[in-house]
């Protein structure tokens, strides 16, 4: 069996565990197990000598004790058995890890708590973790207190994140009285508000009640402390400590006094296990206070079998000090009612914290009054103002991050607590100029975004958005993309301006490619119409007609009988001489005799150079996609006043309930009036309008828009004008009116814009790799995207010629059968001459030559067939126009009845 011997102190075994401690609690181990009891009820040296009579006679193989923060002489006492005997110690309660901050050299002393390095990592994770980064440190005399200084120091040293340790005050608190005095004078040199205390419990009461005097306590002070200052948790704090007061302890604390033991126990006898398991054997128990026992190899010891042991899922891993490797702990905080309350924990670096950490609020969030403390009011809006998720694991910020929250109707549960608000994380321009403002003015803050999204707005007589926060005192200060006007300056203050901004114009920038229909951009659809329906039809009309009435043309050719046969100038040869100057092709075509009509034909062709040369003109700027903007002088221009009459109308809009709308609304109410319907939600929405081609401009800060121009992928969004600023001005702080802050803000502000260090800003978030230089020109070849249109239309030709082909052959093969058969031919041939006629004209191609009649005589009645059709064609193309249809239809029939009397003749029967 295992020999433990649990130390406790008087009171606590009598309360918890007296009568409930035997081998029967401990058979789930692996080993049997005979637990030894001793109780502290009278000093150390009575349990000195008990321990090493129970050594002699039990040959104890490991202590268990319950040690807290009270019994640093009894710690003492086990420390030095342990550097004896090497006996294993194992501390249960944590309080000897601080009251016992230096072991003996070859001590078998094992600590379940927390060192005190270890909580001063936690304490600058809570302070990083909200921007605490001025502070003080206040010690006491007690043992340890220059490690506690030291560990500090190099911890802020060793840091990334921009610590400023402002003084380090040391002074003896011992309350006789004698030093009062002097703590009260240095108390009241501190001027920051957060404060890390290193002294003992009675010290600690001593030090509140010297800080209450000097009016260091409060919602304006942030105090923290390490477990040894707190104590007990489970008896009441004295009234002297404060109410906020945090600290940060094992999470061993709530824990039940027969867990601890049993966790105590476990160490040892799974060590012993582990130990037999290498060694074959357990090994004898230690015997003699008087002697040191010889240091046995360190592979061979039980105390090194122990230093990783795993118990009941828990990780009981010991570094070469004896501490735990990873202690779970917690950070607690004296609530209003003056209990202990968990706000967080704190195990293996990460860090989960219930917002915000100390008590400032009262019921329903109402903020305490505290005069260095501001309620600050944003909105999200890049690059000033950028809001993230907390990490998903830690449910902290980043370093570069500030804490932020968000009013919401759902209650989220963060660390066993619900809260009716979102954290979340803020950073970007607006929030570096925050922090450098409570770094420079030391003041504490909290971050809220405003729940109706909005800069601010009168509404029914209402202000919304940050300056209804501002206004109605809601907030201290609003910071962001705040512009200041002459509305809001009437309600509110504004600080100067830390950022010049204005109005301007973005676009996207073309990437060459154009629509398929671009080659009809040049002219409006309208023009297009008149064009080539109304003009082109009028004037062929035109020109027929006088042609007609000419006395030397188509209708007094065929009144005179003058020249029959000769060519005639027809409506379809009319249309189509005007297609032929229109597109200046080189196509035969046939020229109006007449005077009136040659004019018109000239007045025609004029208006065809006028109308080509303007397309070409054109044609270039809309295949190219060039559009320059960039002599716009200001939002009175045309493009922006008459947008309906631009070709497409011009689109354009911004963001609502802003100071860019309210600027449009007041001087351009036409302007705002058309704008209205391509009111964008916001930023990024106006963005994807802009990508997209749904917008054709977006009107908004300088600032913003420069930025986004300069961070956009692909860099296709550009400012006009290289950035061009319209009704210049600037983003400010609002403060109430009258505050008491202006003028250390403005002063701040201007001593940054003196040092340089509001550029250095500007630098890093409001500059992106993308440039909007006026002179950049790219140029490349046109490619299929360009010509899409043109090719289009060529086939759209090409399938229009082949339904008429189709129809020609359908009428050709099936319809022409389906009219009535006759004796006479001249039905179809009258229609088909007339129509040709009419577009046409008859020509004559050899008037005086002879007509070659059919041989009717040869063999090959195929090939007579052929030769009498086409002398029928050349007599019908050479007979007179008034006894054209007769003839050939008498001359047909004639070679019909010859050519049917051949046939028969030739082919022999069958």
């Amino acid at each position: 069996s295992v020999n433990v011997a649990v130390v406790f102190s008087g009171a606590t075994y009598q309360a918890e565990i007296k009568g409930r401690l035997s081998r029967e609690n401990f058979m789930d181990l692996p080993l049997e197990v005979n637990p030894i009891v001793l109780v502290n009820n009278t000093n150390p040296r009575t349990l000195l000598t008990r321990i090493c009579d129970t050594l002699s006679t039990n040959r104890v193989h490991g202590i268990v004790f319950e040690d807290n923060v009270g019994s640093e002489a009894v710690a003492q006492i086990l420390d030095f058995i342990s550097t004896q005997t090497t006996v294993p110690i194992v501390g249960i309660s944590g309080g000897s890890a601080v009251v016992l901050p230096h072991k003996g050299e070859g001590s078998n002393f094992l600590q379940l708590g927390s060192s005190i390095e270890q909580q001063i990592n936690g304490m600058f994770k809570v302070m990083e973790e909200y921007n605490w980064e001025n502070f003080v440190v206040i010690t006491s005399l007690y043992p340890g207190y220059e490690t506690y200084v030291d560990y500090i120091k190099s911890f802020i040293d060793t840091s990334y994140f921009k610590w400023e340790l402002q003084d380090v005050l040391m002074f003896d608190m011992s309350a006789d009285g004698l030093n009062d005095v002097r703590a009260r004078r240095l108390l009241q040199q501190i001027d920051t508000q957060v404060l890390l205390v290193y002294c003992s419990h009675e010290e600690a009461q001593y030090l509140f009640a010297m800080a209450a005097e000097s009016g260091l306590v409060g919602p304006g002070y942030i105090w923290i402390v390490p477990s040894l200052a707190v104590g007990n948790p489970d008896i009441p704090p004295p009234d002297s400590f404060p109410v906020g007061l945090i600290s940060i302890i094992t999470d061993r604390w709530r824990m039940s006094l027969r867990k601890r033991v049993r966790d105590g126990v476990a160490i040892v006898v799974k060590g012993m296990q582990s130990f037999r398991k290498q060694r074959g054997f357990i090994p004898e128990g230690h015997s003699d206070c008087h002697n040191p026992a010889k240091t046995p190899p360190e592979n061979d010891t039980l105390f090194r079998h122990m230093l990783n042991v795993t118990w009941e899922n828990n990780d009981f891993s010991f570094n070469s000090d004896g501490y735990l490797v990873n202690p779970a702990m917690i950070i607690i905080t004296l609530d209003r009612e003056r209990q202990w309350d968990k706000v967080g924990t704190y195990e293996t670096g990460i860090l989960q914290m219930r917002y915000p950490v100390w008590p400032r609020y009262g019921s329903y969030l109402q903020p305490v009054s505290d005069y260095r403390h501001l309620t600050v009011a944003t909105l999200e809006e890049r690059p000033f103002v950028i809001v993230e998720a907390v990490d998903p694991v830690t449910g902290t910020c980043v370093s570069n991050t500030v804490p932020c929250r968000r009013q919401s109707n759902k209650t989220e549960a963060i660390v066993g607590h619900t809260e009716p608000y979102t954290k979340l994380c803020c950073k970007g321009f607006c929030i570096d100029i925050l922090k450098k403002l409570s770094r420079n003015i030391k003041f504490s803050y909290d971050l809220y975004l405003v729940t109706n999204g909005k800069h601010g707005k009168l509404v029914r007589g209402i202000w919304n958005g940050m300056i209804g926060e501002v206004f109605y005192k809601r907030a201290d200060m609003a910071i962001g993309s705040l512009t200041i006007n002459e509305e809001r300056s009437e309600i509110i203050d504004f600080s100067v301006p830390f950022v010049e901004t204005g109005i301007s114009v973005m676009v996207a920038r073309s990437n060459g490619t154009v629509s398929p229909s671009a080659f009809l951009e040049p002219y409006s659809p309208a023009v297009w119409v008149m064009m080539f329906v109304m003009c082109l039809t009028v004037v062929a009309i035109t020109v027929f007609v006088f042609e007609y009435c000419s006395p030397v043309g188509y209708n007094r050719s065929l009144v005179s009988a003058k020249d029959p046969g000769g060519p005639t100038f027809t409506i379809g040869k009319s249309v189509w001489l005007l297609w032929g100057i229109v597109f200046n092709n080189s196509v035969p075509i046939e020229n109006p005799k007449g005077t009136t009509s040659k004019i018109m034909v000239l007045v025609w062709a004029f208006f065809a150079v006028i109308f080509l040369a303007s397309y070409t003109a054109n044609l270039a700027a809309f295949m190219i996609q060039e559009q320059y903007i960039d002599t716009v002088s200001g939002l009175s221009d045309k493009i922006f006043q008459k947008p309906q009459e631009q070709y497409p109308p011009f689109r354009f809009g911004t963001v609502p309930n802003g100071s860019t709308e309210r600027n449009i609304r007041s001087n351009y109410p036409e302007m705002h009036s058309h704008m209205v319907k391509y009111n964008q939600k916001g930023v990024e929405d106006a963005l994807n309008s802009l990508k997209t081609g749904k917008l054709d401009a977006f009107i908004y800060d300088a600032a913003v828009l420069n930025y986004m121009a300069g961070k956009d992928e692909g860099c296709k969004l550009v400012t006009i004008g290289s950035g061009k600023v319209f009704a210049t001005t600037g983003y400010g702080i609002a403060l109430q009116k009258d505050s008491r802050w202006k003028r250390p803000i403005d002063l701040a502000l201007l001593q940054f814009l003196a040092d340089g260090d509001t550029q250095k800003l500007q630098t890093v978030w409001l500059t992106g790799i993308c440039r909007n230089e006026k002179k950049e020109v790219m140029s490349s070849k046109l490619d299929i995207d360009n010509m899409a249109g043109v090719f289009y239309m060529l086939l759209v030709a090409m399938g229009l010629s082949l339904l008429v082909f189709a129809w020609e052959h359908l009428l050709y093969w099936k319809l022409r059968h389906s009219v009535r058969k006759s004796d006479r031919l001249d039905f179809l041939l009258a229609i088909s001459r007339g129509i040709y006629s009419c577009f046409s004209g008859v020509e004559q191609s050899d008037r005086n030559g002879s007509i070659q009649s059919p041989d009717v005589t040869t063999n090959y009645s195929q090939a007579n067939m052929l030769k009498m059709l086409q002398t029928a064609k050349d007599m019908v193309s050479s007979a007179r126009v008034e006894n054209s249809l007769d003839n050939a239809t008498k001359t047909l029939e004639t070679w019909s009845r010859r050519g049917a009397d051949n046939v028969r003749t030739t082919l022999p029967p069958r």
